[in-house]
């Protein structure tokens, strides 16, 4: 089903998931969409690799874990939050060299906790790797040396973003 993007979010300068001055990050782009959803958009190097040709468990981990804290943003998009609990099931090798989707939403939201779940797709649509998680909320100047503000933290446009995805109905 095709979901509209609403927005785009901010990324960081050396995050391993989104920044855009890691070298080895996979500088992913991660969109609102209007379902309340989020979809992130990456691709894995061969720096990423566990066996030839596929990406590290670790490393979809990661993404899986980004995604799904990052689902809290279309609902709270000044709640930040710690991973307390991430759970992955591997179901498919996931390839590096092409451009995969991962989705999260938001399964449980309290005073300061919150739950999710996600999905990496693959270019066929296949689940490769499904998560769970809960967070911890924390303002930001209690999880990191920054206010939220400012060049290190800002939303990188691209003429390549996205106007909708096709996505499945449930994740």
């Amino acid at each position: 089903m095709k979901i509209r993007v609403v927005a785009k979010q901010n990324a960081s300068k050396n995050c391993i998931v989104c920044g855009r001055e890691n070298g080895f990050g996979l500088k992913t782009d991660f969109y609102d969409l209007e379902d309340g959803r989020i979809a992130a958009v990456f691709r894995a190097i061969p720096e990423h690799q566990s066996y030839p040709g596929r990406v590290h468990g670790g490393v979809i981990s990661a993404i899986l874990d980004e995604t799904v804290g990052r689902a809290l943003h279309p609902i709270e998009p000044d709640t930040w939050g710690v991973t307390i609990e991430l759970n992955v099931k591997f179901r498919k090798p996931v390839p590096y060299g092409e451009s995969l989707i991962a989705v999260g939403e938001i399964t449980g939201n309290s005073s300061r906790f919150f739950s999710g779940k996600g999905v990496i797709l693959l270019s066929n649509g296949e689940v490769a790797a499904n998560a769970t998680a809960k967070y911890m909320k924390f303002p930001v100047e209690k999880i990191a040396d920054f206010d939220g503000t400012g060049d290190y933290w800002k939303r990188f446009l691209s003429e390549e973003d996205p106007e909708e995805f096709d996505l499945p109905e449930k994740i």
